[in-house]
């Protein structure tokens, strides 16, 4: 959470029994700032969320769920072998969000985000900063996602989103300036329903094909990943061999 005190309103909406919003706003002396936390319970163990989470952009059949999303290419992927941590940069392309003339404004219709993410095996922990790199004239936005076993039940998965948004200072624009927060807010708050709706999807998937084949719940989701794609020959049976074709489950649509 941001430092300082919230200023009022803050507002607490409850979308389900596994889910829910906690969502603030505040002004400072420079600038505007909108927030919001979201947590989700998945009733799935956290290798079998993990690995759909990093498939969801290339499910077909839900591809249209999530056409906000452009690109996503892996710009850098390193393996910590004593600290047992894989560490991926991402280049994300989105739609702008907003309507027309807010498009019109920033005069462009796509943003480019850069995402960073640690993979903590013996923790069993995943998390993910995302920020945007272009358009900071006008919004900065950063959003924390973390996925983590349950503290209560060890078979499910807790998934947190923290969320800030902070527009530049428009002192003779401040109505707009408003404005350009609540599309922004609204827009990754519908974006981000439809993400774990995709991942829900995939979890399900991954759990009847497991059911089938009579195997362990693991992150392999098909043969493909097994082999190296620019050799041919079979990746290393690692820890990381869940992760190895990342590139391929997820960053390439």
């Amino acid at each position: 959470m941001s430092s300082g005190v919230p200023a009022s309103p803050i507002r607490c909406i409850w979308e389900s029994c596994h889910s829910f919003h906690f969502i603030f706003f505040a002004e400072t002396s420079c600038n505007m700032v909108r927030g919001y936390v979201q947590e989700h319970i998945y009733r799935h163990p956290w290798e079998r969320v993990t690995a759909a989470n990093w498939r969801k952009y290339a499910d077909p059949e839900h591809r249209p769920l999530l056409s906000h999303v452009v690109d996503v290419s892996i710009v850098n992927r390193t393996e910590d072998q004593e600290g047992g941590q894989l560490l991926t940069t991402r280049s994300i392309t989105v739609n702008t969000p907003g309507p027309w003339w807010l498009q019109r404004l920033m005069g462009t219709n796509v943003c480019q985000c850069l995402e960073e993410s640690i993979v903590d095996n013996g923790k069993r922990s995943l998390e993910m900063i995302t920020r945007n790199v272009t358009l900071k004239d006008f919004v900065d936005v950063e959003e924390k996602c973390s996925y983590l076993p349950h503290p209560d039940n060890a078979n499910w998965t807790l998934f947190r989103q923290e969320t800030n948004i902070t527009c530049a200072s428009m002192p003779a624009l401040k109505s707009v300036a408003e404005k350009i927060e609540q599309k922004c807010a609204e827009k990754f708050q519908q974006n981000s329903a439809r993400g774990r709706e995709v991942v829900e999807f995939v979890c399900k998937a991954l759990e009847r094909a497991e059911t089938a084949s009579k195997d362990q719940p693991q992150l392999v989701v098909n043969s493909e990943q097994s082999f190296d794609a620019h050799s041919g020959s079979p990746c290393n049976t690692n820890v990381w061999k869940i992760f190895e074709r990342a590139e391929f489950v997820g960053a390439t649509l």
